[in-house]
């Protein structure tokens, strides 16, 4: 079989079906992060297990494949917040972003990789000169080339690809170690979805927006009030316990005392979907297989290891053809 239709056969099983591909980078992805969290794992300090609630409204039902979740099972009636039709829980990991980046990059550093911090015109210019042409040196072309470029994906020349939009989400974090759940409230029309994500350090996550082409680069002090308010009416256990004695209800004001930070992402949205990949590509007679792997919106870190995974095959495929 030639590389083309080799690697044609790839592209056809991954891209078949956009559900089935998510859902397939996402269960590799979940085993991953799993190993990960387990006991005397060298990165098991980034994750935690916790019990998680989905709620559901009228018109939706939950994907299947949460049926596959550890201790999965549907929540009776009486455990589900107001207006929600029905509800499953399971057991689910989460993990503190940053401490999570750190052991990837200390273990890309521990087998060999280098980072270097320079501004890519071209993707011809690392087709041709790798990573060292950016440090000044000359050296062997690289044998294979991998674009995961993000936003970058619109404007990196050799790429240009404009239909990738950013998808903007807002959230909120909180430190609130008394929390001890996951919890998310699917979204209801115009409404963005309501959830609460327990860290490792005690913090909590709130959120979250998702809105499309919208690129504004700083939180909006009135979607801040908005997530607030809106996951302290569906959870009043994330306010501090003392706000919650006698039966008091916790208000807004009880959780600035806790107030962490603000988060914002602009996420990588793709209209196709997930851009996953193979073409060869010349610069100045070099010629390497170059893999483009972009357009995962606000599933990065949820599709991460999976994603990989196939864009490794395509790389492999190439470059043993």
């Amino acid at each position: 079989m030639t590389f083309a239709s080799r690697v044609s056969a790839l592209l056809d099983m991954y891209n078949c079906c956009l559900t089935s591909l998510h859902t397939e980078m996402d269960i590799e992805t979940f085993h991953v992060f799993w190993k990960m969290s387990e006991s005397g794992h060298p990165a098991e300090k980034c994750f935690i297990r916790t019990p998680q609630y989905e709620h559901y409204f009228e018109g939706e039902a939950h994907p299947r494949i949460l049926e596959t979740m550890p201790d999965f099972k549907l929540m009776p009636k009486e455990q589900l917040i107001p207006g929600a039709v029905f509800g499953v829980n399971f057991t689910c990991i989460s993990f503190d972003p940053t401490l999570y980046i750190d052991y990837l990059l200390k273990r890309f550093l521990a087998a060999g990789g280098k980072i270097v911090h320079a501004r890519v015109q071209h993707i011809k210019q690392v087709v041709e000169g790798g990573s060292d042409v950016f440090e000044g040196k000359t050296s062997a072309p690289p044998a294979a080339v991998v674009v995961c470029a993000g936003i970058g994906a619109r404007s990196l020349g050799g790429v240009e690809d404009k239909t990738v939009t950013s998808v903007r989400g807002q959230g909120v974090v909180l430190h609130a170690p008394w929390v001890k759940f996951g919890a998310t409230r699917r979204k209801i029309e115009n409404e963005f979805i309501s959830y609460v994500i327990p860290r490792p350090n005690g913090n909590i996550a709130l959120g979250g927006t998702l809105n499309v082409d919208d690129w504004y680069p700083l939180p909006r002090p009135e979607t801040k009030t908005e997530i607030m308010q809106k996951a302290l009416s569906l959870w009043p256990e994330i306010a501090p316990p003392e706000a919650r004695k006698n039966g008091r209800r916790p208000t807004i004001e009880d959780l600035y005392p806790i107030f962490v930070e603000d988060v914002l992402g602009l996420r990588p949205s793709r209209e196709q979907g997930i851009r996953l990949e193979v073409k060869w590509i010349e610069a100045k007679g070099v010629k390497s297989p170059v893999v483009f792997n972009y357009g995962h919106g606000g599933y990065g870190f949820e599709s991460s290891w999976g994603s990989a995974s196939m864009a490794v095959e395509l790389m492999e495929t190439a470059l043993t053809v």
